[in-house]
């Protein structure tokens, strides 16, 4: 029976989500909210920018609708713990930064410094990373290290995902198989609030997903915009976390709740470490946009979007399946850690050979 109400969250968000995204096309280029082409950008006519919209309003509707629901059903009053009260506000502040940096362009500094105190609620929630299972030698967090770290993730996380949203489908796409992944996560481990979570924003995420990959210019074709994917890295960051905090025989088969939660993030955050570092090392600014992303590389050998998207994809469920298999077999977490690393580096170095680039 419980079954149904995370479907039913997910249909409701969908249904809402089919609704209202035409409306919003259609809205966007009226008021000519539209991202306009440039050198660092794939596409080359101006297209709808704000189809993150609806993902907070359309992601809250459904998951209070399917909250209520089940509380009816147990005959008891709604189940909101505080830290998914904390995230809810929180999420908003992040949501709302990105809605105005998609419509008149906020400063860095001042988008990095509301991110920071959306952030620095977290720790006060008592949602910390306090725990590093065993990786590095390490288990209990000081508090001194833990507060900072979890902060750390949760921007980390955020901007990755906001980086990462180069191409169609790719940030959508990657929440669609990231969220999927802690929906059956936590309800293995009947942590059903954060069930009916996933589930509320999974469902507008794959209606954003089609008109994003398959929409045409002119018809239907929307991008996400930082409203979205700054919303979207919000929430994966949270679930990373919140997930991590489990004891680690809760999880599926045993598995590390840390291991787990690294996976999940390792092509965005990789990727944003991996461009930031090269930039300083050039002597650039570490956050100066370029076109140096994995999907750039990728399309620079000559791949289309759609094989782009695919690959990357693919290189998420690779990571998934390899991690997997070398927990199974009594891998530690440092062992697994350094090999996502060497096989990640490889495949950049690949790139580098076969573009001929430095």
């Amino acid at each position: 029976m419980y079954l149904s109400f995370p479907l039913l969250a997910f249909l409701v968000s969908l249904a809402l989500g089919a609704m209202l995204t035409p409306f919003l096309v259609k809205l966007c280029i009226k008021m000519d909210w539209t991202d306009a082409p440039s050198h660092r950008k794939v596409h080359t006519q101006p297209i709808p920018r704000l189809g993150g919209l609806v993902f907070l309003p359309t992601a809250a509707c459904s998951f209070m609708l399917a909250n209520v629901c089940t509380s009816i059903y147990r005959q008891q009053d709604p189940e909101i713990h505080l830290s998914t009260l904390v995230m809810c506000v929180s999420a908003l502040i992040i949501y709302l930064v990105g809605l105005v940096d998609d419509i008149r362009e906020l400063h860095a500094n001042t988008k990095f410094i509301i991110q920071l105190v959306a952030a620095l609620v977290f720790p006060m929630c008592n949602l910390l990373i306090g725990d590093l299972q065993g990786f590095l030698g390490i288990h209990q967090l000081p508090l001194a290290i833990s507060y900072p770290l979890t902060v750390f993730v949760i921007l980390l996380i955020t901007n990755a995902m906001n980086l990462i949203d180069g191409i169609d489908g790719l940030a959508s796409g990657l929440s669609i198989l990231i969220l999927t992944c802690f929906l059956i996560a936590f309800f293995y481990v009947h942590a059903f609030t954060f069930v009916l979570l996933a589930a509320s924003v999974l469902g507008v995420l794959i209606v954003f997903f089609c008109y994003n990959v398959w929409g045409h210019v002119g018809h239907h074709k929307i991008f996400m915009g930082d409203s979205g994917s700054l919303f979207l890295g919000y929430v994966i960051a949270y679930l990373a976390i919140k997930l991590q905090m489990l004891p680690g025989e809760q999880l599926i088969h045993g598995h590390a709740p840390l291991l787990f939660s690294y996976t999940m993030v390792i092509i965005p955050t990789f990727d944003v470490i991996r461009v930031a570092l090269t930039r300083k090392l050039n002597g650039k600014e570490m956050f100066c946009p370029d076109k140096t992303h994995i999907h750039h590389r990728i399309m620079d050998m000559g791949f289309s979007m759609r094989q782009t998207l695919v690959t990357i994809l693919s290189l998420f469920a690779g990571f998934c399946a390899l991690n997997y298999l070398l927990y199974t077999k009594g891998i530690s977490m440092d062992i697994i850690v350094l090999t996502d690393i060497l096989l990640y580096s490889s495949i950049i170095v690949a790139t580098n050979q076969k573009l001929k680039r430095p």
